[in-house]
């Protein structure tokens, strides 16, 4: 709430919180504690500017190839904002997809629920759809499933099922709980493998479904209930 007032950054706000500075109906606050936009929150005594409440929304886009996941690119690519015009309030990508991937994308206004969802502790699951070349071994399966190091450090165990397979294609489903840059195509290099193609068709309970590629809808209440629920917050 804090951050989301323009007071200082998110970091400096839990800072804040830290030190014993801020308060929340006249009683010290925590780091975790809930407030609303008629709590009263001081930070040295001095009341803090709430904004008004923003009409906050959740959006589940099947991006396409070729788009990359910012909301400009200084080099004129293709960005997944294009594909947004007819949304009303200013929305953003909670975490991306490279250029060449594509599938599930979520967008917010709500910086608290995007941090939640990207929050390395919160262990979310993303499933993926990857396409690789020319075969794999069972060696290269357990080293998937096992963890690899990628970048310094070792990936966390990822669950790794064979789709289908035919001569010099595999298609695998790889479930991994964490977020790191380009950590699929990563992971299938360490190994030897060649991607071919990489989708992700879920984020924790949300699943891509039908819809498609360049198309995007708002979430459900359902689906909205399901994935705070998977993230550790129900309101």
């Amino acid at each position: 709430m804090i951050a989301d007032s323009g007071y200082c950054s998110r970091r400096r706000a839990e800072s804040l919180i830290s030190d014993g500075r801020v308060k929340l109906n006249g009683r010290a606050v925590k780091l975790g504690d809930k407030c609303g936009y008629k709590d009263l929150i001081t930070i040295d005594g001095e009341r803090l500017v709430l904004p008004r409440k923003k009409n906050f929304v959740y959006i589940m886009m099947n991006k396409p190839r070729g788009y990359v996941t910012t909301v400009s690119d200084e080099l004129d690519r293709k960005c997944v904002m294009d594909l947004l015009e007819d949304v009303e309030e200013r929305v953003y990508p909670i975490g991306r997809l490279d250029r060449n991937s594509e599938g599930l994308l979520l967008f917010t206004n709500d910086g608290e629920f995007a941090n939640s969802i990207m929050h390395p502790s919160r262990h979310v699951a993303k499933t993926y759809r990857v396409t690789v070349r020319p075969d794999i071994t069972d060696q290269q399966l357990v080293d998937l499933s096992d963890g690899v190091v990628i970048d310094g450090k070792k990936t966390l165990p990822a669950n790794v099922v064979v789709k289908d397979k035919e001569p010099g294609r595999v298609v695998l489903l790889i479930t991994i709980r964490e977020g790191r840059n380009r950590q699929i195509r990563k992971m299938c290099e360490a190994v030897g493998l060649d991607v071919a193609r990489l989708r992700r068709i879920s984020i924790g309970p949300l699943r891509l479904g039908m819809l498609k590629p360049g198309r995007w809808r708002e979430l459900t209440a359902d689906e909205l209930r399901a994935i705070r629920s998977a993230i550790g917050k129900e309101n």
